[in-house]
């Protein structure tokens, strides 16, 4: 799969969800290339399509489109109840405790309207990001994040915040090289984070939809690099639902 192309996880009736690669605009408010615009070529027949979450431009992973009016109140009802379950995938400089929940309010940069400061800045609203360490290699670990709010850049100053920063996150801290203790080098190109499971409501049948999008090839490359166990890259069915 090259750099820019996005492919359908999952169609009905209601729902659309797909994969959206590196590169790549969830939205283009002021037009251009985006994930909307290509997901409306690839269901040109839906009644409306709705992106009820967003990933960041170099994030990747799985993003759920309401396909029509009834399925946007569903997936906000699904929200507030805390129904609608992500499941994301990072890599994270330093050794990040075994698991835990950050509960920081995050608020726009007062200089850079673009960026979003944890504790601080203007208009702040209260986010909460639980975390799971599986494991970790050479100074970097491999974490299990599940969001319980949406805030713009959320995990990544979240991340940033505990001390953290996800591998290549340039505007939050991360570096985009490791440098091994033989000497050799791990770069990379991009934030090292990945929306890898989604756990919503079937609005047409009914019960749960439980999807999953495995690590894109650059994050296993990073991670392998690094010495990292490969079998820690694996998703259980269902992974995005939270443990009992």
């Amino acid at each position: 799969m090259t750099s820019l192309e996005c492919r359908v996880v999952h169609r009905d009736a209601q729902l659309l969800v797909v994969y959206k690669p590196s590169g790549l605009l969830t939205t283009a408010p002021k037009g251009g290339d985006c994930l909307a615009r290509r997901v409306a070529q690839l269901d040109p027949d839906a009644p409306r399509l709705h992106a009820s979450s967003r990933l960041d431009a170099e994030v990747t992973g799985l993003v759920t489109f309401a396909r029509t009016p009834e399925a946007t109140a569903a997936l906000i009802r699904a929200r507030e109840s805390g129904r609608y379950q992500r499941l994301y995938l990072g890599l994270l400089l330093g050794e990040v405790p075994a698991r835990g929940r950050w509960e920081l309010p995050i608020g726009v940069d007062p200089v850079d309207s673009r960026r979003r400061l944890a504790g601080a800045g203007r208009a702040p609203k209260s986010a909460a990001t639980r975390f799971v360490r599986r494991a970790s290699a050479a100074g970097v670990s491999l974490v299990e994040l599940r969001p319980e709010t949406g805030r713009t850049h959320q995990l990544r100053v979240h991340a940033q915040a505990a001390g953290f920063p996800l591998l290549g996150d340039r505007v939050y801290g991360g570096a985009r090289r490791v440098v091994l203790e033989d000497g050799r080098v791990v770069s990379v190109r991009r934030v090292m984070l990945h929306c890898a499971a989604l756990g919503l409501p079937d609005v047409v049948r009914g019960g749960r939809l439980c999807l999953e999008a495995p690590l894109p090839e650059d994050v296993q490359r990073v991670w392998r690099g690094l010495g990292g166990d490969a079998a820690a890259l694996s998703l259980a069915p269902g992974a995005a639902e939270p443990p009992p």
